[in-house]
């Protein structure tokens, strides 16, 4: 490849939702060189998807970064920070795995320049211990010398059906981080634009939580709070009787990541309902976030608002801010919508007919969940819900 604008190592690459994604962007303008990713089925993926790069598998271990990168990616691991894992905090097990990265592009920069650094992570460690995880990411990073900037964003922005946010966070020594994350602003998409004949959920909550989303699933995950690695559902209360209540399959799934079906469909994987290609999927970047980053990345843009101080807080940090040097500045009218590409709805995305129907043992222990809290009050769920457990139960 001759003289690629952006030369990247891939840290926690997991399936490599970031580089497909600026690759879809810049095409030959971007070379991934390395990755680094422990997990043997994410192993495996990367090998089929990006055959010839060289992965590095402990980022313990990782002492240097190749000379010529000048990007840094990191997904590093959420379970310690999300509402779905332990939240243990960013000193946990998984999630301070983190330090690493730190440690590899502080040697790195004593032999060469600092990289741009790109970190993806959930929206919790904004507020979890009072934002402590926040407050360590920018410690670390003022401490190498970066600027930085992050806003939240919803994965819808990219046409996906999947209300799926997170964090975005950009550090360079060389660009100003503001003029990427902070050139797009179009607004949260009007309520017309979602269809009202299917509703995503989780079915393994109901007392706690819900996760309801319409015209959409809530975010895809590696597993439940109940430790159950699996799919939301989706209500189509048009559906045929017992089909009411569906899970979409993987490869749906793939699709609502902004992945080709069957992306984690390689040689040793399979679909078994507790196999690892729903944590693959659930644990990935949304492949159209990335790709509109990359584009920003190469083409920066002017700031779209304002911002002002920012001190600690006791609620965390704000969904939006930018600093250096020890200052932080919240940009408070910012949206989670950068652009709004086409939407894809979610019939459209979902193959129904392939559509697995929910369980009776799980709709009947999802509707128990439900039964003892007050949430799932849209008109005639809770009532295709009862059904549901009917229809599924006569055939069964």
């Amino acid at each position: 490849m001759s003289n690629p604008t952006f030369r990247v190592a891939s840290l926690f690459a997991g399936i490599g939702g970031i580089e497909l994604g600026f690759e879809r962007a810049l095409g030959h303008d971007v070379e991934t060189v390395m990755f680094c990713e422990w997990w043997t089925p994410a192993q495996q993926v990367l090998r089929a998807r990006f055959p010839g790069i060289d992965i590095h598998p402990d980022v313990r271990e990782l002492t240097s970064l190749p000379g010529s990168v000048n990007l840094v990616t990191s997904g590093f691991p959420c379970t310690d920070l999300s509402q779905a894992g332990r939240m243990a905090g960013i000193k946990g097990a998984n999630s301070g795995l983190v330090r690493h990265m730190f440690e590899a592009i502080r040697l790195g920069a004593q032999t060469g320049g600092l990289p741009t650094l790109v970190i993806e992570n959930v929206p919790n460690m904004l507020s979890l211990d009072r934002g402590r995880a926040m407050a360590y990411l920018v410690e670390e990073i003022e401490a190498l010398g970066y600027r930085w900037a992050y806003r939240v964003v919803d994965s819808r922005f990219t046409g996906v059906p999947q209300r799926r946010r997170r964090v975005i966070l950009v550090a360079s020594a060389d660009l100003d981080p503001r003029e990427v994350l902070f050139a797009d602003d179009q607004g949260a998409r009007a309520a017309h634009e979602f269809a009202e004949d299917a509703y995503g959920f989780y079915w393994t909550e109901g007392r706690g939580g819900l996760g309801w989303a319409q015209d959409a699933v809530p975010t895809l995950k590696g597993g439940s709070t109940i430790g159950i690695p699996s799919p939301p559902a989706i209500w189509v209360p048009a559906g045929e009787r017992g089909r009411r209540l569906l899970k979409p399959t993987v490869e749906d799934a793939e699709a609502m990541q902004g992945f080709d079906r069957g992306w984690t469909a390689v040689d040793g994987l399979n679909a078994r309902k507790n196999g690892p290609r729903w944590r693959l999927v659930g644990n990935a970047v949304t492949v159209g976030v990335a790709q509109w980053l990359a584009g920003r990345l190469a083409d920066p843009g002017a700031v779209t608002h304002g911002y002002k101080p920012w001190a600690p807080a006791d609620r965390g940090w704000p969904t939006a801010a930018w600093g250096g040097n020890g200052t932080v500045w919240s940009v408070p009218e910012l949206s989670e919508f950068p652009i709004n590409l086409a939407y894809q709805h979610l019939q459209d995305v979902v193959s129904i007919a392939d559509a697995e129907a929910l369980s009776l043992r799980a709709s009947t222990g999802f509707m128990n969940r439900l039964q003892r809290g007050n949430l799932g009050r849209h008109p005639g769920f809770r009532e295709d819900v009862a059904d549901h457990i009917l229809a599924v139960a006569e055939v069964g």
